[in-house]
């Protein structure tokens, strides 16, 4: 049974949100502040995060960035502010989805459905693969795709969220091929609500900063109005 961690400092909305995810066969902690979170971490394997925006002490932004600091669980932030600009700052401090105060249970399960199918899609869709190997190798770097997992030239394992990994497989499986926004949101965000270009923008940010050392030899290039090209040769083993 899969675990989620619902963390929000408003009890009606923990209460809610545990009585329908366990009515759909998922298993449910709660928490109300950061500490709890972190206890919850503590107490058990947990495959994914709801976490609240405004929180008490430590607001969600701040348990986001620390949690990414060393761990990958999928995070899907909350939060009261519509805002375009709280959303994009959610996005880069590793959240893998983002849902706006009020919504509908119905919708968050949909999108907690698609973050896990996500983060376990690329491994399953390699397990089925008979087109290549499961070791992709571009300019030095690895990906291990059973393992998800990718290794600089150094050989140091680097740490990706669920978004940042799925976007490096979609440009690795499509080299030299100009990938427009909203194929890569399809391929990284997986939901049917409402997107917005600055999502893929952001995300490509986050794994130039991550993959490449010379912005002048950029492995990304921007395609203006369209999208993005993986320009390296890419190797399978």
């Amino acid at each position: 049974m899969l675990h989620i961690l619902v963390v929000d400092d408003n009890p009606e909305i923990r209460d809610l949100l545990s009585r329908f995810l366990r009515k759909h066969d998922l298993k449910v902690s709660t928490a109300r502040d950061g500490y709890e979170m972190r206890e919850g971490l503590r107490n058990g394997p947990v495959d994914l995060i709801v976490l609240d925006l405004m929180l008490p002490g430590d607001d969600g932004l701040k348990l986001c960035r620390d949690l990414r600091a060393d761990s990958t669980i999928p995070v899907i932030m909350l939060t009261a502010m519509g805002e375009e600009t709280d959303r994009v700052v959610g996005l880069e401090m590793g959240a893998d989805d983002y849902l706006t105060k009020p919504f509908s249970p119905r919708e968050l399960l949909a999108r907690i459905k698609a973050v896990l199918r996500r983060t376990g899609a690329a491994a399953e869709h390699t397990d089925r693969s008979n087109s290549g190997g499961r070791i992709v190798r571009f300019a030095g770097w690895t990906i291990d795709l059973i393992r998800r997992e990718l290794r600089s030239p150094e050989g140091a394992l680097v740490d990706l969220t669920g978004g940042e990994y799925d976007l490096l497989v979609a440009f690795v499986e499509n080299p030299n091929q100009t990938l427009s926004r909203d194929r890569l949101l399809d391929i990284t965000r997986s939901r049917a609500a409402s997107a917005f270009d600055r999502a893929i923008d952001v995300q490509v940010s986050r794994l130039r900063r991550k993959i490449e050392n010379d912005p002048d030899q950029s492995m990304i290039k921007t395609v203006r109005g369209i999208g993005y090209v993986f320009t390296v040769a890419v190797e399978r083993a």
